[in-house]
């Protein structure tokens, strides 16, 4: 008897695609307000902040997910070293603009605090309603079990 893996199309959107589109959903709402409350300056910290962040969380997904696809032994040590790497990346950022001086006219601080909050939580909560929604089976009941007698196991 041979075990044939039947891999089938799976339902739903894929984890990434549902987090970077509730990610961008966020970035456009952001705009919105900010442009609505703070002008240009709040516009520039948005689209900073939470283009940065889905585009440090998507390169992310990519690096664990080519990885795990060559050696998936070390995909728990290469996430682990991602996270670190996206956490440095954005404080980078952060002390970068920080040391450009940047005037309260050019781009808006708050926003940009604001926009990588909102895009991070918005991209856990869209990549978990994702996985979620697939429909993964766990056993493949599509396949017939051939019972076998195995003589002298009974007692």
């Amino acid at each position: 008897m041979t075990t044939e893996s039947k891999t089938g199309p799976r339902n739903g959107l894929s984890p990434l695609l549902g987090a970077v589109v509730s990610g961008a959903v966020m970035v456009v709402l952001l705009i919105v307000v900010a442009t609505l409350v703070s002008g240009r300056p709040g516009v520039v910290g948005v689209a900073v902040g939470g283009v940065l962040t889905l585009a440090v969380f998507a390169l992310g997904v990519a690096v664990v997910g080519f990885v795990a696809r060559l050696l998936p032994g070390a995909s728990l040590l290469v996430a682990l070293m991602t996270y670190v790497l996206q956490l440095l990346v954005l404080a980078l950022v952060v002390a970068a603009i920080d040391g450009a001086d940047l005037s309260a006219g050019t781009l808006s601080r708050g926003w940009f605090a604001a926009a990588v909050i909102a895009v991070t939580l918005t991209w856990v909560v869209g990549q978990m309603v994702a996985a979620t929604r697939q429909r993964i089976p766990v056993y493949d009941t599509s396949v017939a079990v051939e019972t076998v007698d195995h003589p002298g196991g009974e007692r």
